[in-house]
């Protein structure tokens, strides 16, 4: 397949007005945004009740939404590691949020193969896979911090050394983004920008991971602080404890959850149904990530490159407000942890204002940035390009997909029973629970997109329900790479 710039390329040559050949167009700058724990409905465009986010809204506008875009496995740090290797969990090895310093150094990304192709890369923000936050290969221009770093006057790893800089980590972030974007420069560049914004902070301990027993706190800058005072978040048609039939395996996780000696040892820090003033505050929090969106256009206004540059908005995972009893949580199958914001500017290709309906995941976007780049997508990628979709030809898009978590015991060990597989093929949904034999849950969508009628024991759906259980084995042998890639 010829690469996107040489197939603008081809297609301005076969024109039937006689012109001279034009030079090949330039390959474009690419910006990629990760949010730490944005829901799908999290911004004005998106549906939100009062919060205010004119550049997020902006790229909407301007740039394709796309409508169903999912997270691989619904959870920081796998799905940051598929977001930058184009590759599931079960592939690329990083399962779960416990420290992989170690291995996160041995990851085939996508930023190692834009250099190669001739771009300057940076990453800027949360790594957050291990707590070590020196340079991974690929990047030219490292700025992180350890772990979760922290929300005011954080320590930065930049120029070599760890230190620590006074001020709010997501204007410091966007700072550094902005100092990157106009440095001058005779090559593309590639920034990976992933803001520590909208994660809670909690207690750090010396050895990187955190303390929940003291609680979490969402910390907005002080002149966001207050804004949305008073306001209500309109909660979905599914808060409160799931039916016990409908979901046992949720249900009795929940149960554990709020035990006594659960609650002794951890405290109540699962902020139950999660408080209006949480979201409130995240709302505040996320002010600053869209100010500094803000800054980002102007910065490329200036620059005149605008146009020529390829921005990408999402987040590395949903949350919970309380749906099926589940709050400060993520990682579970249900939409509002799997479904992903995903927004697209990039004038060439995607038709502003334009939605697209097909199926877009995180591991998607490492091939999109090679495409659009002209670079190769080598074989060890799993996701496909969404240029297509840009370009609105959706003839051949898959039509069915795989999530999966792998749980542990830290720091939610209630949770530990609940590792799945679950498929998602058209409008229906399966469910596997991995230590729950006979639990499994199937949903319709279309009829259903709350996810509250489990349909797994309904016979006119026996047969729907053994297709789904025959896909999710196939799409789980091409997860692990023992099956092959359907581009």
């Amino acid at each position: 397949m010829l690469s996107l710039p040489s197939r603008l390329l081809s297609l301005a040559t076969l024109g039937i007005v006689a012109a001279p050949v034009a030079a090949q167009p330039p390959r474009p700058d690419l910006i990629v945004i990760v949010v730490d724990d944005l829901r799908f409905d999290e911004y004005h465009a998106a549906g939100h009740p009062y919060v205010a986010t004119p550049n997020i809204d902006r790229l909407a506008a301007e740039g394709v939404t796309f409508d169903a875009a999912y997270n691989v496995t619904p959870l920081c740090s796998p799905n940051r590691a598929s977001i930058l290797t184009g590759q599931y969990p079960s592939r690329h090895g990083i399962l779960d949020n416990v420290a992989r310093s170690l291995q996160s150094h041995r990851l085939q990304t996508y930023p190692q193969e834009l250099q190669r192709a001739g771009y300057e890369t940076a990453m800027i923000g949360k790594w957050h896979m291990g707590n070590d936050p020196t340079p991974r290969p690929g990047f030219d221009y490292w700025v992180s911090f350890p772990g979760q770093g922290k929300t005011f006057d954080p320590d930065l790893f930049e120029n070599g050394a760890l230190h620590r800089v006074q001020g709010y980590v997501t204007d410091l972030l966007t700072d550094r983004a902005i100092g990157f974007i106009e440095r001058q420069r005779d090559r593309p560049y590639a920034l990976y920008l992933a803001h520590k914004a909208i994660h809670p902070d909690a207690r750090q301990l010396d050895d990187g991971s955190i303390d929940l027993s003291v609680g979490m706190r969402y910390l907005p800058a002080p002149r966001h602080q207050g804004r949305y005072e008073g306001r209500v978040f309109a909660r979905r048609g599914n808060v409160g404890l799931p039916d016990r039939a409908a979901k046992p395996a949720v249900r009795r996780a929940l149960d554990d959850k709020s035990a006594p000696e659960t609650e002794r040892e951890f405290g109540r820090i699962l902020d139950p149904g999660t408080s209006e003033e949480s979201i409130r505050r995240r709302a505040e929090m996320l002010l600053s990530v869209d100010e500094g969106l803000g800054r980002i256009f102007e910065a490329l206004e200036r620059s005149g490159r605008l146009d020529r540059t390829a921005i990408v908005f999402t987040s590395d995972n949903g949350y919970f407000f309380g749906e099926h009893g589940l709050s400060i949580e993520r990682r579970l199958p249900y939409e509002e942890a799997a479904r992903a914001p995903l927004l697209i500017r990039y004038p060439p290709l995607a038709r502003p204002g334009s939605r697209v309906a097909d199926f877009a995941l995180s591991i998607d976007l490492a091939p999109t940035a090679l495409e659009l780049a002209g670079a190769p997508i080598p074989r060890w990628i799993q996701g496909r390009s969404l240029v297509p979709l840009l370009e609105r030809r959706t003839d051949g898009w898959r039509s069915s997909f795989l999530i999966e978590y792998a749980s542990h015991e830290n720091p939610m060990p209630w949770l530990l029973d609940l590792s799945y597989r679950a498929v998602r093929s058209g409008p229906y949904k399966l469910v596997h629970w991995l230590h729950h034999d006979g639990e499994d849950e199937l949903y319709d969508l279309d009829a259903d997109p709350l996810e509250l009628a489990n349909l797994i024991g309904d016979p006119s759906r026996a047969e729907l329900a053994g297709r789904l259980r025959q896909e999710l084995g196939r799409l789980v042998l091409e997860a692990m790479g023992l099956g092959p890639v359907r581009r």
